[in-house]
């Protein structure tokens, strides 16, 4: 075997190994994912909100692999979505005193904000509210990739 074709044999399998890879991490979350809320469930515990904000794709760091679209409701006790999310791993549910719509934002403003909790599904979701967390003292929810370190996406829910 030559030189160059061993070096082109070496190349093509390491970018389908990379691809392999690039793709397992996209399809785990899917693959793991909990059995998502029925619209009926959301509607339902949705009736009982305080608040309610649109996630939408046109944000500013929002892209093709990351973004969320639907009606989020915020209650004392639970945050909703009726919509869809770009599948992913690690989701965490913020609230944040300020709105944000970009990496750069969200991480200049996350010592202001607080965790919710873990978003486990793609197609809808209900996420508990920790007792200790007051929804009144934000305005802002906001779904992030802790993993990469990537914005998902946000909604405002409280208007100046």
């Amino acid at each position: 075997m030559t030189i160059k074709k061993t070096i082109t044999l070496f190349i093509t399998h390491l970018l389908a190994g990379a691809f392999g890879v690039a793709l397992g991490i996209y399809l785990l979350p899917i693959l793991t994912a909990p059995t998502a809320p029925t619209q009926s469930e959301v509607s339902r515990i949705s009736k009982q909100a305080q608040y309610s904000g649109e996630f939408t794709k046109g944000l500013a760091g929002s892209d093709f692999l990351h973004w969320g679209e639907g009606k989020v409701s915020i209650s004392p006790t639970k945050i909703t979505l009726m919509g869809k999310l770009a599948p992913g791993p690690d989701y965490k549910l913020y609230l944040s005193p300020k709105f944000v719509e970009t990496e750069t934002e969200f991480n200049q403003e996350k010592a202001n904000m607080v965790l919710v909790g873990n978003v486990k599904t793609f197609n809808n979701f209900v996420v508990n509210v920790p007792q200790n967390i007051n929804i009144t003292e934000y305005d802002t929810v906001i779904v992030w990739c802790e993993s990469f370190g990537q914005f998902i996406t946000s909604a405002k829910y409280q208007l100046d």
